[in-house]
């Protein structure tokens, strides 16, 4: 990884944690697969800390630009997924 995560700086620490927590699930997806469930509890904190869906694409938009990893395409395949399956980019 030789990029640096979107973040916003008046999110507290605890906030960026999460946030980046969220971005780590979606590499993981692409790279190895990650579990539904692992996924999903990353997104709900993600939305927690980015309610705002304009802020979320502008956010996961950024991360494919720097990444090329879609957010947007996992969330969709994850949220189509069975609960138990393992979600691989």
């Amino acid at each position: 990884m030789d990029y640096q995560y979107p973040i916003l700086y008046d999110w507290s620490t605890n906030e960026t944690i999460e946030v980046i927590q969220f971005y780590t699930s979606v590499e993981k997806a692409y790279e190895k697969g990650i579990e539904r469930e692992e996924l999903m509890l990353a997104y709900k904190q993600f939305k927690k800390i980015v309610p705002s869906i304009a802020e979320e694409k502008k956010l996961c938009g950024e991360l494919e630009e720097i990444s090329g990893y879609s957010a947007y395409r996992l969330m969709q395949k994850a949220k189509s997924a069975a609960p138990g399956d393992k979600i691989k980019m």
